[in-house]
């Protein structure tokens, strides 16, 4: 069948049947590389995705699941900013993914997707987390090199420079 999805702010059309995970079609037809397959069991968090704003496990979400929604990747968190911040032109990177290097957050790589999709959907709803906002908003994400305390200090940071807008 042929969907009609909205990826990035861009309308998509992917002809797969209903039943296909999302994160599929993302890496598949779409060519995204920002969702992972991780675990496949909604464990890791590697193939997050924002639908509407919310952080989503795209390995296990059929494709018919998402139709009519915003579909945001970690290719499309820039855009998302400056959407959400009114900026009229998008920032190279999100000022998460600037602050996971700056801090050297990621190592493997396998966690970085979904930990910054996670953590830019809790920059968006608080823009001042704690230490205990950002450990209980980022419960169930996992990462393989530990690398917990700068994923913590990255998402501090970011949020330092959210408020001050400095990108």
């Amino acid at each position: 069948m042929d969907y009609q999805l909205t990826v990035n702010g861009t309308p998509r059309t992917v002809s797969v049947r209903p039943e296909t995970p999302l994160l599929y079609v993302l890496m598949n037809d779409l060519q995204l590389n920002g969702p992972r397959f991780g675990c496949g069991l909604l464990q890791c968090g590697a193939c997050s995705v924002l639908v509407d704003g919310v952080e989503m496990r795209s390995c296990v979400m059929p494709v018919s699941a998402v139709v009519g929604q915003t579909i945001t990747t970690l290719e499309g968190l820039p855009a998302l900013y400056a959407q959400q911040k009114g900026l009229a032109e998008p920032p190279a990177l999100h000022p998460l993914q600037q602050a996971f290097i700056d801090v050297q957050a990621p190592q493997c790589g396998y966690c970085y997707n979904g930990m910054t999709i996670k953590g830019a959907e809790l920059l968006a709803k608080n823009a001042k987390p704690s230490e205990a906002d950002i450990r209980a908003h980022m419960d169930g994400h996992l990462c393989r090199c530990g690398t917990y305390p700068r994923v913590m200090q990255a998402i501090q940071l970011a949020a330092t420079r959210i408020a001050g807008d400095v990108r």
